[in-house]
């Protein structure tokens, strides 16, 4: 979750950059689609060449407006439009229309979440000024590779599960079910922990929040982001067993979170006050209750 602090908000200048971003990722996705129609290659192959290509798009874009928040909503913004894409033309069968429905309910949920904190093209996430000033001036290697491709390249893996769905038909089960629900369920503890962290925003207490799902967990967001991922490998494979390989991608987006993305935030809050009681009282990602411990 991304901290920003603004006292007045240009309202024009943010309808603008949203305009500017919309047409940004317009000309990536056209571009993208062009190249994966000319591609000779098997399906997969030829998404990840374009998906890789549309994200040097926005690359480009962003060093232009000199800020990488320019490929911030293209995590979210991906997935749906593809697995839409793919969707077109196919039998409309319950698991291809389940896998829809979770990813674009998640996708219209941190979309969301994104615009809601977006307040323009002055305004970058905290994580890359950080690695702008640490990396210097290997930051533009940093930016395509790090910021950009690697982002791409994971979330590319965590949809592929679907896109196969889409490509193949197969019947649902009782997997297919669960693993709705449970991408369901993701993007709506996402959805609460978002609106919570808002509201403790706004009342402009500071600190550490302490309310809600996150006086159970540090970080309910990110559980939310790698149950999500787990909940469309599971739909799939249980119902393409073959392709039990492409959990893949929700392993490599959990490891993600696990080994970079709940670090960098630990290592931004740890330097507020309180921290470490409320880490000791607060598991780092399940929204259980957290025994005390008491000494003896």
């Amino acid at each position: 979750m991304r901290e920003i602090n603004v006292t007045t908000t240009d309202h024009t200048q943010q309808r603008a950059a949203f305009c500017i971003i919309a047409i940004v990722y317009v000309i990536a996705g056209a571009i993208g689609l062009i190249i994966y129609q000319s591609l000779p290659y098997v399906f997969w192959l030829r998404l990840l060449i374009s998906d890789v290509l549309a994200t040097v798009v926005v690359f480009v874009f962003s060093c232009i407006f000199r800020n990488a928040s320019v490929y911030d909503p293209y995590w979210s913004v991906q997935p749906p439009v593809i697995l839409t894409l793919y969707a077109i033309g196919t039998k409309l069968t319950l698991v291809r229309l389940l896998l829809v429905i979770a990813v674009w309910y998640w996708g219209i949920r941190l979309t969301g979440n994104w615009a809601s904190v977006f307040y323009g093209l002055r305004h970058q996430d905290w994580r890359y000024t950080m690695l702008k000033q640490k990396t210097g001036k290997l930051y533009p290697v940093v930016n395509l590779l790090g910021i950009h491709l690697f982002p791409t390249l994971v979330v590319y893996a965590c949809i592929l599960p679907a896109v196969f769905a889409m490509q193949y038909d197969a019947e649902a089960n009782a997997g297919t079910v669960i693993g709705f629900l449970i991408c369901v369920g993701a993007a709506t503890l996402q959805l609460i922990a978002d609106r919570q962290m808002h509201r403790f925003q706004r009342s402009k207490q500071g600190g550490l929040i302490s309310t809600g799902l996150w006086k159970y967990s540090r970080h309910p967001n990110y559980l939310g982001e790698i149950l999500m991922w787990w909940g469309i490998a599971l739909s799939v494979v249980c119902v393409l067993p073959q392709y039990w390989y492409l959990c893949a991608g929700a392993l490599i987006n959990t490891l993600m979170f696990l080994f970079v993305s709940i670090p960098m935030a630990e290592g931004r809050q740890s330097k507020k006050a309180g921290y470490e009681q409320y880490r000791s009282r607060t598991r780092m990602l399940f929204p259980v209750r957290k025994p005390l411990l008491t000494k003896k």
